[in-house]
């Protein structure tokens, strides 16, 4: 490990100790504390990432109310912070009841200079990557669009061709799978535009019955029908001037289509039961999670209404094609909910850590907000476990590695996995594919213990 200004606190009233405990992080810049005060004022000082605490503290040595509690003063002042409580040899009680309070690792007595050594090079890099996910989380070059939160660049490119758009009065459709932020980009799309001062209007196609859909959208005449007792503008007149989204577009019924699409060839709405023709200026964003190419195939989408609607298609990428942004919504959400919750100091597990990259989110940023905003509430403790997040007890040992080795390891396997696939598992065609020779493939073939089929 080579030499930096990383700062170490350690927490541990024996003069021995305290030597050797120097001695095994000479790498580090270690901070010595004797008792709870010290302890404090150390850490309010230098604030290190990583602290290592030995649970039996003046003036109560032989006991450990001191150290838990000074452990729970730690947690609360800075909660970021990785701590490693050192106890004594096999006191698995006492271990145990540390991490459910907060702490990141435990030690035994008596010190193992090499192991305790792994366990603080691991929670400092696990303090890097959380420290730069906050950064990310809030940088404003990296997410240009208010309430988008990503680091991925496939999202990033949406929120560069939103910037492009916006300012244009061209029709929008947005695509995605539901749950990835389709009404959050049409507001942008709005919000970024010169109709920002002015009304946007949404309306769900798919959550009002078909019979009052076209009241809804182009309003309608007093005595129109049973109950029409006065006058009553629809969503495309009341947005007139500005924006109008239509949610969930593939829901829209044949019949209403053809009256959809005329208005917009025309810029001109009839309210039901009305002859007058109305002309309304409005910017139409529409987005679908629907395969709008499959409907028209099966008669239930107008290929002319699409052309219409589709000036500019954005296809939002799922949550699960967004590398690395599960976990830092995640960290988001968790931070924000916990505060408008009125609870301090609550933190994911490496479990619940390594189930959120794992787990395929199929409803997306909102399901991943739900089951935060859930385990929030209902957790006792504030400890974030994967079992709080209903997400299934994955393993610490299955989050992500930052192994370089075992990445490119990881990526090479795959991708002669995919090879051999793709052409029946003929050798010679999968290493044209991958462009290597004969050779190296059977190289590749004996290191990751691969049979072509």
């Amino acid at each position: 490990m080579e030499r930096t200004t990383r700062k170490l606190l350690v927490i541990e009233d024996d003069p021995g100790l305290q030597t050797q405990l120097r001695w095994c992080f000479e790498n580090y810049e270690v901070i010595i504390a004797g008792d709870r005060d010290t302890a404090l004022a150390e850490l309010d000082q230098h604030q290190p990432p990583v602290v290592t605490l030995d649970l039996g503290l003046p003036p109560e040595v032989d006991g450990t109310s001191v150290g838990f509690g000074l452990l729970e003063e730690i947690l609360l002042k800075a909660p970021h912070t990785k701590v490693i409580v050192v106890t004594g040899n096999n006191d698995r009680e006492h271990a145990t009841r540390s991490v459910a309070m907060g702490a990141y690792d435990f030690f035994y007595k008596p010190i193992d200079a090499d192991m305790l050594g792994l366990i603080v090079n691991r929670a400092y890099r696990l303090y890097e990557l959380e420290e730069e996910n906050r950064r990310l989380s809030t940088r404003q070059t990296d997410s240009p669009l208010e309430g988008v939160i990503t680091g991925s660049d496939s999202m990033l490119e949406v929120c560069r061709t939103v910037e492009k758009v916006a300012p244009t009065d061209t029709t929008v459709l947005v695509l995605g799978e539901s749950g990835t932020g389709k009404e959050l980009l049409a507001r942008s799309l709005h919000g970024l535009s010169t109709r920002s001062d002015k009304r946007f209007v949404a309306i769900n196609c798919a959550a009002i019955p078909e019979n009052l859909l076209e009241s809804e959208l182009f309003g309608y005449e007093k005595g129109a029908f049973t109950g029409a007792a006065k006058q009553t503008p629809g969503k495309i007149e009341t947005a007139s001037d500005g924006t109008l989204f239509l949610d969930e577009v593939g829901d829209m019924p044949l019949p209403l289509q053809a009256k959809l699409l005329r208005f917009l060839q025309e810029r001109v709405i009839e309210r039901v039961g009305g002859r007058k023709e109305i002309p309304v200026d409005v910017r139409v964003i529409c987005a679908t999670h629907k395969d709008l190419h499959e409907l028209i195939r099966a008669d239930q989408f107008r290929e002319d209404l699409y052309y219409r609607i589709s000036e500019v298609s954005i296809s939002i990428p799922s949550l699960r094609e967004r590398e690395g942004d599960a976990l830092l919504l995640a960290r988001v959400f968790l931070e924000r909910i916990s505060k408008q919750q009125g609870k301090k100091g609550y933190r994911f597990t490496k479990d619940a850590m390594a189930a959120i990259e794992n787990y395929g989110w199929p409803g997306n940023v909102r399901e991943l907000e739900n089951r935060v905003k859930r385990a929030v509430i209902m957790a006792e403790h504030n400890q974030i476990a994967a079992g709080d997040l209903e997400l299934g007890g994955n393993t610490p040992q299955e989050l992500a590695t930052f192994n370089l080795r075992e990445i490119r390891d990881r990526s090479d396997r795959q991708a002669v996995s995919r090879a051999l696939n793709h052409v029946g598992g003929k050798v010679s065609k999968a290493a044209e594919l991958l462009g290597i020779s004969r050779p190296t493939m059977y190289d590749l073939l004996r290191k990751f213990g691969l049979k072509p089929k």
